[in-house]
């Protein structure tokens, strides 16, 4: 007898969750999401560090610090595994003077008791021999090797598409309304698209778990949203960082950061701003907390690009749990109830074990044994990127499929090949909306110095075009982001849009 099991939220955890529960054959597993694709809540907006679990104070937050040095070795597997781009530069904790580099010392300590391999201090030559471009009047900092930097939506979607090639099913555009509780058991999920039953609920909805987790009668927590604001640099802006820059932690924040992306961006933040509970989409930027962020990160490095080199400043925001602590158990009232709620930092380096450890309380909690699959597949491949391939690997690709030939994005040399693999996978997985968004995630087009002001009409074409449907009825993120607006779509007609 298969038990039917939901996870609520599609971001790094949900996402997690659902690639390790695919696992096992007895197990019919729905993913469901309120947005139009995946990985647009939290996990989109974050700094994407893999951190190897040094920072966390393992007598404050045992499980956090336990969770998180397990979760950055599983990563090195799973990026492997499902083809993610990764870069593991590792980490400097700057000290700016003795004091601070004294501080320092309490992380070491963390990494003994944590299991964190090869942390330690250096001294101020040796740091710049680490990375030239840190401020080079630094006192030293903490060097922690394995940390590593990875596209946290682009991690998502891998881990998703993995998810549906084991038999998961993903349900996109589907606002869970209410967890239906019978005789102090679960027995499903209302959505906005209809009820979907189920034996066991898995709440990972990130900012609004605490809504969730009332809706099954457990009042327990609420979630706060923390904003952090972030700039990220023109790819061709230099000077960049070999190595992730960071100060020496506070007690609300580990500080911003200074990375260079997967991508080769160089990436600056976060802000930490604590919001009222009702602030849940405020994801505005300000002035103020733009010129924080590159004011600190100008204090541990020794360059900075021209602040006329940011392409984009975006924020996100984070979902922060009483005390800190990760809310992550079964219930027996109502049975079949899991909360995975108020996962903040180090939440993304933590996700593989935190989906390991959801497991071990469905098996030991719930008491319900569960059988491994023969064939599963550990595998996926990522789209192909056309820029990262040789010239004579580009002209193969173009005898054989002539669309590689039409680059569509010219800052990031995005082909229209590349596009069309983006929307047929959308629609594999189960995306009901193929959006400007979910091709921008999957290829990195529109991403450039001019923020798709060139290729965005262009890719919203070959939109249009491959569903058959008007220009204006593509959409940024889904329903209410129409691209074509105001009058003049009025002056087309529908039947002979493609003729002129």
């Amino acid at each position: 007898m298969r038990i039917k099991v939901i996870v609520i939220g599609a971001g790094i955890i949900g996402s997690s969750i659902s690639r390790v529960l695919s696992m096992y054959e007895n197990l019919e597993v729905h993913l469901v999401e309120k947005e139009a694709d995946v990985g647009w809540g939290v996990s989109k907006a974050t700094t994407g560090i893999i951190h190897p679990g040094h920072e966390e104070d393992f007598e404050k937050h045992p499980l956090r610090a336990k969770l998180c040095a397990e979760g950055n070795r599983l990563w090195r597997r799973w990026t492997r595994e499902m083809d993610i781009p990764v870069r593991w530069p590792g980490e400097l904790m700057i000290a700016l003077d003795d004091r601070e580099l004294k501080n320092a010392e309490r992380y070491l300590e963390y990494a003994e008791k944590n299991g964190v391999p090869e942390v330690r201090l250096i001294n101020r030559d040796e740091m710049l021999k680490l990375e030239p471009n840190v401020n080079p009047d630094a006192a030293g900092a903490l060097w922690a090797p394995t940390a590593g930097v990875i596209n946290p939506v682009k991690a998502v979607i891998a881990l998703i598409e993995n998810s549906i090639d084991n038999g998961v099913k993903l349900h996109t555009e589907s606002q869970v309304l209410d967890v239906k509780i019978e005789d102090y058991k679960v027995k499903g999920v209302l959505t906005s698209r209809g009820f979907i039953e189920a034996d066991i609920v898995i709440n990972a909805a990130g900012l609004y778990s605490d809504l969730v987790s009332r809706m099954a009668g457990i009042d327990e927590f609420a979630i706060y949203p923390r904003k952090g604001e972030y700039c990220i640099f023109d790819e061709k802006a230099y000077p960049k960082v070999a190595r992730i820059l960071h100060p020496v932690p506070t007690e609300i924040t580990k500080g911003v950061y200074v990375t260079t992306t997967p991508e080769n961006n160089l990436l600056v933040g976060p802000t930490a701003e604590d919001l009222p509970k009702d602030a849940r989409e405020d994801n505005s930027t300000s002035k103020e907390g733009l010129s924080f962020v590159l004011a600190q990160a100008e204090r541990i490095t020794r360059t900075l690009p021209p602040k006329s080199k940011v392409i984009r400043t975006f924020a996100g925001l984070r979902p922060e749990p009483p005390m800190g602590r990760w809310i992550i158990k079964f219930y027996e009232d109502p049975w079949g109830f899991i909360n995975v709620a108020g996962i903040r930092s180090p939440g993304l380096a933590s996700a593989p074990a935190i989906a390991q450890y959801v497991v071990k309380l469905i098996r030991n909690g719930l008491d319900i044994k569960l059988v491994k699959k023969r064939r599963w597949l550990p595998y996926r491949r990522s789209i192909v990127s056309f820029r990262n391939l040789n010239r004579k690997e580009q002209n193969r690709l173009i005898k054989k499929d002539p669309s590689y030939g039409n680059v569509v994005c010219m800052c990031r040399m995005v082909t229209e090949a590349e596009i069309l693999e983006a929307i047929r996978r959308m629609r594999k997985i189960g995306v009901k909306t193929v959006t400007l968004d979910g091709v921008k995630f999957r290829t990195f087009a529109l991403t450039g110095l001019c923020q798709g002001s060139y290729c965005r009409l262009r890719i919203a074409r070959i939109i249009a075009r491959e569903l058959g449907v008007p220009l204006w009825r593509v959409t940024l993120r889904g329903e209410g982001t129409d691209y074509g607006i105001g009058d003049v779509k009025a002056l087309l007609k529908e039947s002979n849009f493609y003729e002129e």
